[in-house]
């Protein structure tokens, strides 16, 4: 009979990232074998039903589903910003906005974050706690500050936390602003996703300390960089690949689109790329260096389907659709949006189309530029 106490599945799961290669070091096998994931999940979670709506789950309900929280997945904690699992019986249609990160993404990166004892860590999302508890389990309370934005999410961890003996500095507000009273620190990491590095997260991190974050854009393609504090106030990096994204830390989230413009103004022309060039998540992320601020939706209008791109903020717009002889492009406003994106890939797919390890990041106090290298 298979053994399904919390300790013989964390266990389980344990050997399995160890052949995955995702834990490499033995403070982060302790620290997972002495954290019961379930501790922070005891509201819940909600289980996505595949049809976009979600419906709720705990172990209360289903102690069998302890199973299930030891499976190398993510789990959906918080709904539209306000609805946590023990407040719905049934179903609901709202976007995720908390949840618990899959447990060997987790430990990738603290792994990757490369702490050592008498460190001290900024991070910006505390979530569930889970993250938080594996954190202070190996540096201590003292070590650990953990920023989140919502009250209730962190009323909950701290509960959680607590309630295993584990009390780091939880604080409430805007982890993009970091948390100055407790810094400088000698790592920064965060559990959200970003467009730009804070620069408050640059200034409040010692010289030679390093920041672990998410970036990407809303095209939806993301990726883990590591950067280095400099001396002189700015950071610099790399991308550690494998396609890693987040939920967007609110500020950083996508403005609404609001009303379409007329898409049946602005120029035309042959397009030399069409959208599925788009499928490919690193010529996706390589576009939204070319368009930062773009959005895209598919549309079925005149009875095909368009894609369109939309800078709300700079009233750009591109959409492209299909004809008889390949993809056009339409576009209007100040910039032109497929432009722009073309120029990148070409130049990318020139350079031999590197992957996002041979990419580079670098944040100033004027600006945040990403690029790649060819050799």
């Amino acid at each position: 009979m298979t053994d399904m106490t919390s300790e013989a599945l964390r266990a389980g799961l344990v050997a399995q990232l160890q052949r995955q290669g995702t834990i490499r070091s033995p403070e982060w096998e302790a620290a997972m074998l002495a954290v019961p994931r379930e501790a922070f999940l005891a509201g819940g979670w909600f289980e996505h039903d595949g049809g976009g709506r979600y419906r709720p789950a705990s172990l209360d309900a289903s102690p069998e589903l302890i199973r299930r929280v030891y499976e190398d997945d993510s789990l959906v904690t918080q709904l539209g910003g306000v609805v946590f699992p023990f407040q719905l019986d049934g179903r609901l249609l709202l976007p995720p906005t908390s949840s618990s990160t899959m447990p060997g993404l987790v430990v990738r990166m603290l792994e990757d974050l490369r702490v050592s004892a008498g460190m001290s860590v900024l991070e910006v999302g505390t979530g569930t706690g889970y993250s938080t508890a594996l954190l202070t389990h190996v540096l201590g309370d003292e070590q650990v500050t953990s920023v989140e934005v919502d009250a209730d999410v962190s009323g909950r961890a701290a509960a959680a936390l607590g309630g295993l003996g584990y009390w780091p500095n939880l604080v409430v507000g805007d982890g993009l602003a970091g948390h100055r009273a407790d810094a400088p620190y000698d790592r920064v990491i965060a559990t959200c996703g970003v467009r730009t590095i804070p620069a408050q997260w640059i200034e409040q991190t010692k010289p030679g300390g390093v920041i672990l974050a998410t970036v990407g854009g809303w095209m939806n393609a993301s990726e883990l960089a590591r950067l280095t504090v400099r001396k002189d106030g700015t950071a610099v990096g790399s991308f550690l690949g494998g396609e890693i994204s987040f939920m967007f830390a609110r500020p950083h989230q996508p403005p609404p689109l609001g009303l379409l413009p007329d898409l049946d103004s602005g120029e035309d022309r042959g397009a030399t790329y069409g959208p599925e060039v788009l499928d490919d998540w690193t010529a996706r992320f390589v576009a939204q260096i070319a368009a930062p601020q773009a959005q895209k939706i598919a549309l079925h209008r005149d009875g095909r389907v368009e894609h369109v791109l939309l800078d709300v903020t700079a009233g750009s717009w591109a959409v492209l659709f299909p004809t008889a002889d390949g993809w056009r492009v339409r576009q209007g406003g100040p910039h032109r949006l497929w432009d722009d994106i073309e120029r990148h890939l070409t130049r990318w797919y020139g350079d031999e189309a590197p992957p996002l390890e041979r990419f580079q990041i670098t944040v100033t106090p004027q600006a945040q530029t990403i690029g790649w290298t060819t050799t």
